[in-house]
């Protein structure tokens, strides 16, 4: 407690009860949730009572580790905290993994079920407008899958959206069509034993609503839970928490419903994925007796650079009264680069990095902010001539095809009716079973016939073959570590050998995928507590008769879960470049903000649209979020002239720059552009 501020040992102490902790950027909220379980414990709570609920597997694994070390290091607790017995940690969606698998039969699947990453759901969607009659290319399955994943988001199911589809006087045939597509979506998951990333979320919910013995029984097992980034919860966590609170009308053993929750609405910037502001600020409606603490104390950054998040920040509407302050020292003042256009920006921000670097400031301290993905290429370009090493964050490790070819090994041999998995992998590498053979086998698989379609005898045995390797893969990743599992499906499979013999990018082809023994290492604790623990039950639920270690259903759930920042090295030397909502949660000493113009930051979407006040007041909270992440020196950055769809315009820049007061800018003058002798602009 001595290391804690005022308002974090309130936090800390406030065990009993609905708590609201309003957490500025930068204000320690990782500590003060771990320091408060770590009291909980010491006050006698059991840690397996104990449920923390984060947004991403890094934040999850941080809050993770920095518990084991409190929890290792405390004298006062006398007793050893065992896997089985230490708190709950987890995302959302891990969260609904978990209680889907130890309740999978009551939704008609096994614990083994396959979760569809975007790629899966993509092709699935597009199959399900083909057997609608519709043309994919006339109808982007991306756009149809976000909406569906917007519905159930907002806690919607199928059939609730069929209903409003058909019921709304104001529904039009997009969202019939929409309905009809979902219905053979939903199919297409059932046939395969499959749950797509909002399935995660919207089944747990239903299982916890319409079950009430399932209800308690999770009521009962966490009587303390802590909900981390509330600002960024959507209706259905919504849900899902307050399931999971119990007391008065849900019943359940946690009648003083014990919930604490920690959030900034000064950071809500995922309305565009359903984030809903309104359960923060509405969070004492709904726990009137909460009690609420707000922790404005920064460490992070200089006083110069909170200075300009507060004076951005507090123009905003939407939001609870804070002012955050900070001991640091005033710092350097925030610097405005002005290029003559994005070739002249990318090259600036790169020599500066360079020289920052040259002075002994290590690159992975370094950062590069843009609002768009597409600003990345100019920069890349710029920082590949310079030879200046960076990390370009977005290109996620487990969507590379021949990662997701070992997962999806696994997934098929876990699970037979996986079909899309199965269709990835039959030929890889190359069998000789041709997509005829393949529909074959489909075909007879469905209407349990044998042999599989009546194929040649030769074709036959290959998919004998074939079927027998699955066997194999799911008898060694039962019986083995992670790891070792991992490994035999690279070696046996033949992927190990296929991209060793080959050319060109084969080589960093077979680095990944042995990289990939490396993660599933990281589950390999799990299956010797497992396999020393020998209890074929997983808390009061019965598992399945094949008995798989949990470490590689942890493996495979968060190789689907994973997001950009989980490929994030920060200790790579090399510079960062992200979009600022992958950078939320994030710190660099030196931080960039490329393209701060007028309709880029903040932005517009589409040349006539205008922006709503509550489009806005995002756009500056997630301006002020790109602000506090920046801990010694802030770069603000715009272009005179940038190309867009070919063609050259001049931007203004951003009204963001103008609510920074004067004193705080020192503005450095346009460099002399280098290149090209003239500019035209076309009015």
């Amino acid at each position: 407690m001595q290391q804690l501020n005022d308002a974090q040992k309130r936090a800390v102490d406030t065990t009993e009860g609905p708590l609201l902790i309003i957490a500025g950027a930068g204000s320690g909220k990782t500590k003060v949730i771990t320091h408060r379980i770590l009291n909980l414990i010491r006050k006698g709570v059991s840690p397996s009572s104990i449920l923390a609920i984060t947004f991403t597997n890094k934040a999850a694994s941080e809050m993770r580790s920095r518990l084991e070390t409190l929890l290792e290091e405390d004298k006062a607790i006398n007793r050893p905290i065992s896997i089985n017995s230490a708190p709950f940690v987890s995302t959302f969606h891990a969260l609904g993994v978990h209680i889907i698998r130890e309740n999978a039969r009551l939704i008609g699947l096994t614990r083994h079920f396959t979760i569809f990453d975007r790629g899966d759901s993509k092709r699935a969607v597009k199959e399900a407008l083909e057997q609608c009659s519709l043309d994919p290319k006339m109808h982007d399955p991306s756009t149809i899958l976000n909406k569906i994943s917007h519905a159930k988001g907002e806690g919607q199911n199928r059939l609730e959206y069929f209903d409003r589809a058909n019921n709304s006087t104001s529904a039009g045939f997009k969202e019939e069509l929409i309905a009809q597509v979902w219905e053979k979506y939903e199919i297409i998951l059932q046939k395969e034993g499959a749950l797509d990333f909002d399935d995660l979320l919207l089944k747990t919910s239903e299982l916890l609503e319409k079950y009430p013995e399932v209800r308690k029984l999770y009521q009962n097992r966490w009587k303390y839970i802590h909900i981390d980034e509330y600002q960024d919860t959507n209706r259905v966590q919504y849900k899902i928490a307050k399931s999971l609170v119990g007391g008065g009308e849900s019943g359940g053993e946690n009648l003083n419903r014990n919930i604490c929750v920690v959030g900034d609405v000064d950071q809500n910037i995922y309305s565009w994925r359903g984030a809903t502001i309104e359960n923060i600020l509405n969070f004492e409606k709904d726990y009137p007796e909460a009690t609420v603490i707000t922790l404005e104390q920064n460490y992070r950054s200089t006083k110069n650079i909170l200075a300009a998040a507060n004076s951005v920040i507090e123009k905003n509407r939407m939001r609870r009264e804070k002012t955050l302050f900070t001991d640091n020292a005033h710092g350097e003042k925030i610097s405005l680069l002005v290029s003559y256009s994005e070739n002249e920006e990318a090259r600036v921000i790169a020599d500066t990095a360079r020289d920052l670097i040259s002075k002994g400031t290590s690159a992975r301290e370094i950062a590069v902010l843009y609002r768009t993905n597409f600003q990345s290429r100019v920069l890349e370009e710029a920082f590949i001539k310079k030879q200046i090493p960076y990390q370009l964050v977005g290109v996620r490790f487990f969507e590379r095809k021949e990662v997701k070819d070992v997962i999806s090994y696994i997934r098929a041999a876990l699970n037979r009716d996986s079909w899309g998995d199965i269709t990835r992998i039959i030929n890889v590498p190359v069998r000789g079973i041709g997509k005829v053979s393949l529909m074959k086998i489909i075909e007879s698989k469905e209407k349990a016939t044998e042999p599989e379609g009546g194929l040649p005898l030769a074709m036959r045995e290959k998919v004998k073959n074939f079927w027998k390797l699955l066997d194999d893969i799911k008898n060694e990743i039962a019986e083995k570590r992670p790891s070792e599992g991992v490994k035999f499906v690279i070696q046996e499979t033949g992927i190990e050998r296929l991209y060793r013999d080959g050319v060109g990018e084969d080589e960093e082809r077979l680095l990944n995928v042995r990289e990939l023994v490396t993660v599933a290492a990281q589950y390999d604790h799990l299956w010797v507590a497992d396999a020393k623990s020998g209890d074929k039950k997983n808390g009061d639920v019965e598992k399945d008769s094949a008995e798989i270690s949990p470490g590689i259903e942890a493996f495979l759930a968060n190789a689907a879960l994973a997001t950009d920042q989980d490929d994030l090295n920060k200790n790579e030397e090399a510079v960062k470049l992200m979009t600022v909502h992958a950078a939320k949660g994030l710190e660099f000493e030196y931080v960039f903000i490329a393209g701060m113009e007028q309709d880029l930051f903040p932005f517009k979407h589409g040349d006539d649209a205008e922006i709503d006040e509550a489009g806005e007041e995002e756009e500056r909270r997630l301006f002020y979020v790109a602000i506090t992440r920046a801990k010694k020196k802030l770069y603000l950055s715009h272009a005179i002239i940038r190309t867009v769809y070919g063609a050259q315009r001049i931007a203004a820049p951003s009204e963001f720059i103008m609510d920074i007061e004067k004193e705080l800018i020192e503005e450095q003058a346009p460099a002399k552009p280098s290149g090209a002798k003239a500019i035209f602009i076309d009015f």
